[in-house]
C-alpha cells in the first residue's frame, strides 16, 4: 500500500508542472499585450514608455522559460501577483476571500446528492421495473436534459418570485443558500442515481446474494451489507470527480444567484481581463482535479482487495 501511495504522488508531481506550464502557456497565448492591458484596465494612456515600463515591472522583458520558472516559483509560495484591477490586493487574498462561499455552496450540494441519490437509487433497484423506477427513470432523463441555469431560472420563478419564500440571489439572506444548492445538485443526483441503479441490479444477480439469501440472511442486511457495499466502488470514483466538477459548476450558478464565490470572481475577471486571477483559477482546478484522482485511486486501491497483488509481500 506505501509502495502504491508513493508510486501514484510520483506520477501526480509531473502532472501538476504539466498542468502549471499549460496555465502559463494559455494566459501568454492571449494576443493583447499583459502590460498594456493592466494600463488600460486602470484607466492609464498606454503610451511606449509607459507600456515598455510596465513589461519592466511585470517581467514581460525576460525570456520565456525563465518568466515560467518564475511564476511557478511564486506559486508554490502561494504568490499569484497582484489583480490587474486593483493592484493592492493579492489574487491569492482574492481567492482566499472568495473560496470560502463557494466552498459552502459546494458542499451542502454534496450533501444534498449523497443524501437524495443514495435512497432513491437503493429502491429503484429492489424494485426493479416498478411504477416508482420507471418515474424515476423518467425524471432522471429530464433532469440530466435540462441545462442547470434553465432550472436556475425556473426555480427562481417558482420559490422566489411566485411564492416568495426563497431570496433570488446573494448570500445574506436567511436560505439564500438553498436555491443554487439544488440547482447545483440536480444533474449529479441524476447521474449518482442511474450509477447506483445499475451496478445494483448488476450485482443482485451475483452468486454471493444466492448464498446470503440461502444462509437465511434478511433481505434488508443483503441490500445494504453486501449489495451496496459492492457497488459503491465506481461511485467513489465519481464521488471524486465531482468535487471538483461542483467547484467549477459554480461559475454559472454563482452568477445566476450573485452568490459571492470563486466563480464569480472568475467570470468578473473575464470580463475585466484580470489575467493573474484567471491564471490562478486555471491552475487550482488542475491541481484540484490531479489531488481529487489521486485520494479517489488510494481509496480506491484501499477498499478493493483484487487491486493487492502487487502489495501482498
Amino acid at each position: 500500500m506505501t509502495k502504491y501511495i508513493i508510486r501514484r504522488i510520483l506520477i501526480a508531481i509531473p502532472m501538476m508542472l504539466a498542468v502549471s506550464f499549460i496555465a502559463f502557456v494559455l494566459i501568454n497565448l492571449i494576443p493583447a499585450d499583459p502590460a498594456e492591458v493592466a494600463l488600460r484596465v486602470n484607466e492609464i494612456i498606454p503610451t511606449d514608455e509607459v507600456i515598455e515600463a510596465m513589461r519592466e515591472e511585470l517581467g514581460l522583458d525576460k525570456p520565456y522559460f525563465q518568466r515560467y520558472l518564475s511564476w511557478l516559483w511564486d506559486v508554490i509560495r502561494l504568490d499569484f501577483g497582484n489583480s490587474y484591477i486593483n493592484n493592492t490586493r493579492t489574487v491569492y487574498g482574492e481567492i482566499t476571500r472568495a473560496l470560502p462561499a463557494t466552498l459552502r455552496l459546494a458542499s451542502l450540494s454534496l450533501i444534498i446528492v449523497i443524501l437524495v441519490s443514495f435512497p432513491i437509487a437503493i429502491f429503484c433497484a429492489v424494485y426493479k421495473d416498478s411504477f416508482f423506477d420507471r418515474f424515476i427513470r423518467l425524471l432522471i432523463f429530464v433532469g440530466t436534459s435540462i441545462p442547470n441555469y434553465w432550472v436556475a431560472l425556473l426555480l427562481i420563478w417558482l420559490f422566489s418570485l411566485k411564492l416568495g419564500i426563497l431570496p433570488t440571489s446573494g448570500n445574506e439572506a436567511k436560505g439564500s443558500i438553498i436555491l443554487p444548492a439544488v440547482t447545483l445538485s440536480l444533474t449529479y443526483i441524476s447521474t449518482y442515481v442511474r450509477l447506483i441503479r445499475n451496478n445494483m441490479i448488476e450485482n443482485m444477480t451475483e452468486n454471493y446474494v444466492f448464498y446470503a439469501r440461502v444462509r437465511g440472511l434478511k433481505e434488508r442486511v443483503i441490500i445494504i451489507k453486501h449489495v451496496l457495499k459492492n457497488s459503491l466502488q465506481s461511485c467513489i470514483t465519481a464521488l471524486g470527480m465531482s468535487v471538483v466538477q461542483l467547484l467549477s459548476g459554480t461559475v454559472v450558478i454563482e452568477n445566476i444567484f450573485s452568490w459571492p464565490g470563486i466563480g464569480r470572481l472568475c467570470i468578473s475577471s473575464i470580463f475585466n481581463r484580470d489575467y493573474p486571477i484567471i491564471q490562478a483559477y486555471i491552475l487550482m482546478m488542475g491541481i484540484l482535479f490531479i489531488l481529487c484522482n489521486l485520494i479517489v485511486d488510494i481509496v480506491h486501491h484501499k477498499l478493493d482487495p483484487r487491486l493487492h497483488g502487487g502489495d501482498i509481500n
